[in-house]
């Protein structure tokens, strides 16, 4: 009573407080809300350009991915496939508005009949050949009498439509893209232009790399200089220790052990009959179908097999075996086996070869084909007599020869069983002895046929048993991984190695692992352990333990990378060759400042190399590689023309133009210059949307959401 007392006396006090309180919830909604914070990242998966990607539409673009890939593409992959889409469709778009493309039904109706969908049947006229009443009315039937497709197609409108507004975008710039006769005389020239030197090269190699001394001021200042090569997004390296959940071995010895035990009888009380029971094992067992079905992880396969069918560890064993013999246990795989003889077929299966030879109309035919039934006939004969001489080789003739698809194999049709092939070709190879050469007629064709091989086909029961981590080996690696982590989160960062290599366990380094990945080498699948990574709270050097694909990952964040340049020891990898060759050439071209071609190549321990019909079209040097500044120095030399010094990609170079051979004038270059302009317009679609996208301003915020 006196607590209700107190709470009377204070009634204001506690209608302030709570009023206070919901006018704080109002006013962080307030501020927390779109109107206050622009809401682009909390709506939106992208911006580009200033246009939002709702989240809500891509989510839908992902589901009907989804839809049309199945499961065979995952998740991460479809959210990517689909950014990437509705980037490019975006920009596209907004130059489409900025230069007023739009298509009209026509232009449609034009896409349809020069696209895939011209080959659609409702759309047809009666000789297959597309047409646009047709056209028009199968989408006026079908938004008559059936909406779902009428939906549908809808949606492939929308498709038709961007690919059109797409194709008149690209043609218009295309339409620019020209090629003159001077450009094509000039690719004439650098591609039969010649040039024949001597040159004397001293490798860059000749200098130590140790003794060329790179401070970090001079990778940051390589860095600056070369922008472009240094560009780096957003990344983290991570390491882990997996502890994979795998069978131990005892668990693998008990395996054996069970199937062992199954395969002779056993006595056991029966409640029922009150008295033992004898229990037939897998030796002599009446119903093998019943027996697998209850001790094996796979059923009775009463498929007669060939020696190719059975498991490579067994099959010479299982093929020397008689009817009623056992073999095993026997470790395949995974997995401990016992297999039974059921039955044999002596020569159940047989190895043929063919040659083909068929007529028009003859089932599957290939068009192409016109020999009337008569004169298939007479050139099969006369085939087979050929097949039959003792020097012709009959995959020879087969590959010449056969209208059949294994004509490029030789007419080699492999191993088969009975009722495989049409059943006069079947009687024929099953009907006669190895090395027979005949001809028969099917519905196909005529065939002549060799019989190459024959072997036996056993029938085989096995029993076998998948040999899995036990419920005590789970918690074994379960505990185990447990203390490593409560290892590593009690100790230094930097001691994540040294209490792995104490247990034994190994570490795994991941290095650069992009913010939309999902596959991490060693772990397969974790988009959760990159989302960890990325995530604004994780620290380098914070650990977590993950469940993952069977086991258990304990992992370390090590490094974090920020988008824009590298810094100086990220970039040394990539900057420092790069350095030290320019400081080696500094030094070489010093050392041999003034000098003759010969006095180079004596006092640098080189030789005189020479190279002859050197072009600009493909600046190779024999034995040196790819040097275009230094064949280019060459077309720039009269003959007998000696160089400078030249800092090439391998070495310094001096070289003597010992002759030069112009290409010889012909009437017109306009074959060249058609060249050039086929190739430059078959790159615009790429390089145009390249160029775009490189411009513009695209805040990714798919993290956010996947």
């Amino acid at each position: 009573m006196a607590i209700l007392e107190n709470i009377r006396k204070r009634t204001t006090v506690l209608i302030l407080i709570i009023g206070l309180a919901l006018f704080a919830f109002v006013i962080s909604g307030v501020f927390s809300s779109n109107n206050f914070s622009g809401g682009k990242v909390g709506s939106s998966v992208a911006e580009v350009n200033g246009e939002n990607i709702p989240i809500e539409e891509f989510r839908a673009q992902v589901e009907t991915a989804s839809r049309r890939y199945g499961p065979t593409v995952t998740s991460t992959q479809l959210v990517n496939m689909v950014y990437d889409q509705e980037v490019r469709t975006t920009i596209l778009n907004q130059q489409f508005e900025d230069l007023g493309i739009d298509v009209e039904s026509d232009q449609i109706i034009d896409f349809v009949r020069t696209s895939g969908y011209a080959q659609i049947p409702d759309f047809q006229d009666e000789n297959g050949i597309f047409n646009e009443e047709v056209f028009k009315s199968a989408i006026a039937d079908w938004r008559a009498n059936d909406p779902l497709r009428y939906d549908a197609w809808l949606q492939d409108e929308k498709s038709i439509i961007q690919a059109a507004k797409e194709r008149m975008y690209f043609n218009l710039v295309k339409g620019g893209v020209t090629t003159t006769l001077t450009e094509g005389e000039l690719d004439y020239d650098m591609s039969n232009d010649k040039v024949d030197m001597q040159y004397v090269r001293i490798p860059y190699t000749s200098i130590p790399d140790s003794t060329i001394e790179v401070s970090k001021s001079d990778i940051q200042s390589y860095i600056n200089n070369h922008k472009a090569k240094f560009k780096q997004e957003k990344a983290r390296d991570i390491r882990f220790v997996y502890f994979e959940e795998k069978p131990s071995a005892e668990d693998d010895s008990n395996v054996k052990e069970e199937i062992t035990a199954l395969l002779d009888d056993t006595v056991e009380y029966s409640e029922t009959k009150d008295a033992n029971d004898t229990i037939l094992g897998f030796r002599n067992t009446n119903d093998m179908a019943a027996f697998l079905d209850r001790y094996s992880d796979s059923k009775f396969d009463t498929i007669y097999k060939a020696k190719r069918d059975l498991p490579s560890v067994a099959a010479d064993t299982l093929m020397a075996m008689e009817v009623g013999e056992i073999y095993g246990p026997y470790k395949d795989g995974d997995s401990y086996k016992v297999s039974k003889i059921m039955d044999r077929k002596a020569n159940g299966t047989v190895k043929a070869s063919h040659i083909l030879i068929t007529w028009e109309g003859a089932e599957r035919a290939n068009p192409a084909i016109t020999r009337t039934k008569e004169e298939a006939e007479a050139e099969a004969n006369r085939l087979l007599a050929e097949a039959k001489k003792e020097d012709v080789v009959f995959t020879v003739l087969a590959r010449e020869n056969s209208d059949g698809p294994s004509a490029p194999r030789g007419g080699d049709l492999g191993y088969f069983q009975e009722g495989v092939m049409a059943d006069e070709f079947n009687d024929f190879c099953f009907g006669n002895p190895t090395g027979t050469v005949g001809l028969v007629e099917t519905q196909f064709g005529y065939h002549v046929i060799k019989v190459d091989d024959k072997q036996d086909v056993i029938q085989v029961a096995t029993l076998d048993r998948e040999v899995e981590p036990s419920e005590e080996t789970i918690n074994t690696l379960f505990t185990d991984a447990t203390k490593y982590e409560m290892a590593v989160l009690d100790a230094e960062p930097e001691n994540f190695g040294d209490i792995a290599k104490e247990s034994n366990y190994t570490v795994r380094p991941v290095n650069k692992i992009k913010e939309m990945e999902e596959n991490l080498p060693g772990l397969g699948s974790q988009r959760s352990v990159v989302q960890w990574a990325f995530n604004d709270d994780t620290s380098v050097g914070d650990i977590r333990r993950f469940s993952v694909n069977n086991g258990y990952a304990v992992v370390q964040l090590t490094k974090k990378y920020k988008k824009g340049l590298m810094a100086p020891e990220n970039a040394s990898a990539t900057a420092l060759p790069a350095i030290r060759k320019e400081l080696k050439a500094k030094q070489i071209i010093a050392a041999n400042q003034g000098k003759a071609l010969d006095a180079i190549a004596s006092d640098n321990n080189v030789s005189v190399s020479t190279a002859s019909a050197v072009t600009l079209s493909s600046p190779t040097i024999p034995g040196a590689g790819r040097e275009p500044l230094v064949v280019g120095t060459a077309f720039t030399l009269d003959k007998d023309g000696t160089s400078d010094l030249i800092e090439g990609n391998t070495g310094v170079y001096m070289l003597k133009v010992t002759n030069k051979t112009e290409a010889a004038d012909i009437d017109n270059y306009s074959t060249y210059a058609q060249n050039l302009q086929t190739s430059a317009s078959a790159r615009v679609n790429g390089a145009v949307y390249n160029a775009l996208k490189d411009k513009a301003e695209i805040e990714d915020n798919r993290a956010i959401f996947y």
